[in-house]
């Protein structure tokens, strides 16, 4: 299973480009297992999403491994990627298709021994472009960017632009990951600079009309808006 998709070209300043910006969803920090199957099977329905990141901070080892057990059936039954969040230890026991590791959590080096080379590796560059360069040089398989707008899933002390995105778009063909805050309302700029994955939580299981519906408000975005297109 994998959330890679074609690599865009960094000399391609025309900003053509004919594949679409996808979701990348990641998990409430709290979720009722039982009502959260169905929001997952309703989500993954709507729309084409790449990946779901399994975000559950501080929970106990076993209620992520249990969490895991559950709902990667389901993202495999969409064809999508299922990634856990910060535990490349756990990410392997569960035999997730991935991880995402943070600044703060396991070194990039770590999580690649743990995982092995088939495995998604995601770092979190917060808003620097040295990071990005440092993950981008180790072969992370992205980078992710944030937070681009303000966002009440966590604590920002980061924020990034579409400016940055850009500056990634045109220097390289790893593929970059926006997160933070972002709805089906002010994705455009995002997607237009060049994202090739939006991460969002509560822009798809908060939408006041159910997570079905914010996916394809998201796709009716992607449909119109191509990442690059906002490149000059």
């Amino acid at each position: 299973m994998t959330m890679q998709i074609d690599a865009h070209d960094p000399d391609d300043s025309d900003g053509n480009n004919d594949v679409a910006c996808k979701l990348y969803l990641i998990t409430p920090p709290k979720i009722e297992l039982r009502v959260f199957l169905d929001q997952l099977r309703a989500a993954l329905g709507a729309g084409d999403v790449a990946c779901v990141q399994l975000r559950l901070k501080d929970a106990p080892d076993d209620v992520i491994l249990g969490a895991a057990e559950m709902l990667m059936p389901i993202a495999h039954e969409h064809d999508v990627a299922f990634l856990i969040n910060d535990r490349p230890d756990l990410a392997a026991k569960a035999g997730a298709d991935g991880v995402h590791i943070g600044q703060n959590d396991a070194s990039y080096e770590e999580a690649r021994s743990t995982m092995g080379q088939n495995a998604i590796v995601g770092v979190t560059c917060h808003d620097s472009r040295h990071l990005a360069m440092i993950a981008g040089e180790k072969d992370a398989d992205y980078v992710a960017f944030g937070a681009m707008f303000p966002t009440t899933t966590k604590d920002v002390t980061h924020h990034a632009t579409p400016e940055l995105i850009q500056w990634w778009r045109k220097l390289t063909t790893v593929q970059c990951v926006a997160i933070g805050g972002i709805t089906p309302e002010n994705c455009p700029t995002v997607v237009a600079a060049g994202a090739d994955f939006l991460a969002v939580s509560s822009g798809i299981w908060n939408h006041p009309d159910g997570p079905e519906a914010a996916v394809k408000a998201f796709e009716q975005i992607f449909e119109n808006v191509r990442p690059g297109d906002g490149i000059q």
